[in-house]
């Protein structure tokens, strides 16, 4: 039998950490792209939340320059 080590207490504090912490932004694309960029970002070593928030901070740097 597998012991969840991950408490409630926990879960909790991770939740008010994230809330303190973080903004979430809902991001919507179509059917099957969603597979397609995460395996684009595990391909470069990257998560799905990591490339995504470095495709905006590139993008804003370039724009910038503009």
């Amino acid at each position: 039998m597998a012991v969840n080590k991950y408490t409630e207490a926990r879960k909790r504090a991770n939740e008010k950490y994230n809330a303190k912490t973080y903004e979430e932004i809902k991001v919507r694309v179509y059917k099957g792209e969603k597979a397609n960029i995460k395996a684009h970002a595990e391909s470069k070593g990257e998560s799905l939340n990591g490339f995504i928030n470095r495709a905006i901070d590139e993008t804003m740097q370039r724009d910038m320059r503009e």
